[in-house]
């Protein structure tokens, strides 16, 4: 090619993929904190070290908000000495009372104002953080977890049930705060008069036993509510990416019959939600309105005998009325409480999965491979039990192209899988260059090992984007060399943006060929000295592949490729063949010597080209 494609570092478990976006960048630093690893804790102290790291506005927010109810404490106080002072020994320091009240009532609005401006700073940066730390936890796990859960399900957790644990774990301690100050203002209800003090908790007791049974009771709906919340995020997010098979089935009133079922299961959650909350809510919030009365009754009765002033039981109920909102919030951090508990327990399920493949200890990098590459013994089976190699033993030379050929099913595709370490051998080993692909770290190995897969997948960015994706400073000149090898050029210029043209979600604007000749052109501006094309030419018309081919048999003399094959115009690029039949070798050599000596490579030949017919 007239420009050069040097190496690029590809990436694995662990790392976050590059931003083909060059040049926007973000204020967020990312978390400063992960959670706990200690599955033996309570769910909110799993979550503490990701909110301590934000200390600083945290603390601020509690102690602003703890002095602004200080403030508010001391308000029925000095409003007691001021009616003292107008009505019981009138006096002209008035004025200067009314003056005192506003001066604190005022200080109490602005630490209050203050306050909930570093609250809210606190908590949608620990909402950014839980979402950073599920997120690139969810880069490190392997292949093998995402073949058993449901997108829509990952995307759940990563929204609604992250807030639900962002509001409990930033607001709760306010609402304690709270609390706190009621306590405080309790000790003002006792200088005022202990015995009306203590009529006034007489209902705390049961206060207290209402709120433990409300917990018990709300955990499991707030469990069901959001597992369905999920189960309706999967439904929308198969329909939204597979809304073509939809279509051309003519599914479109069946799947609206499925969202409506999901959706109705939602409403009954709610709907039960809402039933507990109607039983057990009023209990919380008018509790504290008996107090209030038998407050009114004696302390009127004390009044009336001269044993309390008017300004003392004014101030008393302001300080009840203080109390009140305490006990109300109290109802609404139960319920809250055991929604972010379940949401906690739903995140902690991704979050406690271990990745399978892992560098082992001591992996050290892989330098710029020749390429030769050895299956020793090879065996593999996915998490379903299946056996799909049961003994592959090959050897490939550096340099060597080299086509696998089989039945569907035989494990030709897997044999891709495992040389980059999608997942791990079952048994055997796989070296390059004499080095296990454990024994290498990951992000070196997918740098030497490039994979073109049959199914393309394209970002909703640019073309040039979406082929500098590997190395994202490669310039213009060295994206469309890439591109001219893949045959993609002249079709990407004679779109109205060229180069620039956005393509839309999984390249869907595209046709099948031209988003597999984008993957190739991808691959190739990494220039990996190992290069496996896993059936990647099959959506490609005949014609275009015969280019693609002409300028990838220029490229393929300096690296060493393994072509997945059905087409013989594919394995017409391979100077050797393997025959994969039931998981092993059982024939090797080039096209022309397994056409006259092994019948099997001859009918496996017939049956993919009457399958493509």
């Amino acid at each position: 090619m007239a420009t050069s494609l040097s190496a690029g570092t590809d990436r694995g478990e662990g790392q976050s993929p590059a931003n083909p976006l060059g040049g926007v960048h973000s204020s967020y630093q990312g978390p400063r904190a992960p959670i706990s690893r200690d599955r033996g804790l309570a769910w909110w102290r799993r979550i503490l070290p990701v909110i301590a790291s934000h200390r600083a506005t945290f603390l601020a927010a509690i102690g602003l908000s703890f002095l602004s109810l200080i403030f508010q404490t001391l308000i029925p106080n000095m409003l007691n000495g001021a009616i003292d002072h107008a009505l019981v020994k009138p006096s002209t320091a008035l004025h200067t009372d009314v003056v005192h009240i506003l001066i604190v009532g005022l200080l109490a609005g602005v630490t209050g104002v203050v306050s909930r401006q570093y609250v809210f700073a606190t908590a949608y940066n620990v909402e950014a953080d839980l979402r950073s730390l599920i997120y690139e936890h969810l880069t490190w796990l392997s292949f093998s977890f995402y073949d058993r859960v449901q997108s829509g399900q990952l995307i759940s957790r990563a929204n609604s049930d992250i807030r639900s644990v962002q509001m409990y774990a930033t607001f709760a301690p306010l609402i304690l705060v709270q609390c706190c100050i009621g306590v405080i203002a309790f000790g003002f209800m006792l200088s005022i008069s202990p015995l009306l003090a203590v009529i006034a908790m007489t209902v705390m007791p049961i206060l207290y036993f209402v709120g433990i049974r409300m917990r018990r009771v709300m955990f499991p709906i707030s469990w069901i509510t959001q597992a369905r919340l999920a189960d309706v995020a999967t439904i929308v997010d198969e329909n939204v990416n597979g809304v073509r098979v939809v279509k051309s089935f003519a599914q479109e009133e069946a799947e609206v019959n499925r969202l409506a079922d999901a959706a109705e299961r939602v409403a009954w959650a709610y709907i039960k939600d809402a039933q507990i909350r109607g039983v057990w809510s009023p209990w919380v919030q008018n509790l504290p309105q008996l107090g209030l009365a038998l407050v009114l009754f004696f302390g009127g009765w004390m009044v009336i005998d001269g044993k309390l002033g008017i300004g003392a039981i004014l101030a008393f109920n302001a300080y009840l009325l203080m109390l009140q909102a305490p006990f109300m919030m109290l109802g609404q951090l139960v319920m809250m409480g055991q929604r972010a508990k379940a949401s906690a327990e739903r995140i902690f399920e991704i979050l406690d999965e271990s990745p399978e493949v892992v560098e082992r200890p001591g992996a050290y990098d892989l330098e710029v491979a020749h390429g030769t590459l050895d299956f020793n013994h090879v065996r593999f089976e996915y998490a379903t039990g299946a056996d799909i190699l049961t003994d592959f033993d090959a050897h490939i030379e550096a340099g060597e192209t080299v086509a696998i050929v089989g039945r569907t099913g035989s494990g030709k595709s897997t044999v891709a899988r495992l040389v980059t370490r999608f997942y791990d051998v079952t048994g055997g080993s796989i070296t390059i260059d004499g080095h296990d692909v454990r024994d290498v770290t990951l992000g070196s190995l997918r740098a030497n090992v490039g994979v073109v897969l049959d199914e393309p997948f394209l970002f909703s960015i640019s073309i040039r984007d979406n082929i500098a994706y590997g190395r994202p400073d490669a310039s213009l000149d060295e994206v469309e060399a890439a591109a001219r090898a893949a045959n993609a050029h002249e079709f990407i210029e004679r779109l109205r943006e060229g180069y620039d043209t956005v393509v839309g979600e999984r390249g869907y604007t595209l046709s099948g060929g031209q988003r597999q000749r984008i993957a190739i052109a991808r691959t190739l501006l990494v220039n990996p000295p190992i290069l496996i094309l896993d059936d990647a030419t099959s959506s490609i018309d005949v014609h275009v592949e015969a280019g693609i081919y002409e300028s990838l048999r220029r490229l393929l003399k300096s690296r060493t490729t393994i072509v997945i094959a059905h087409r013989i115009s594919t394995i017409a690029l391979a100077s050797r063949v393997i025959l994969l039949d039931e998981g092993r070798v059982v024939a090797s050599g080039t096209h022309a010597q397994l056409l006259a000596t092994t019948p099997l490579y001859a009918q496996v030949l017939a049956q993919t080209s009457a399958e493509e017919e």
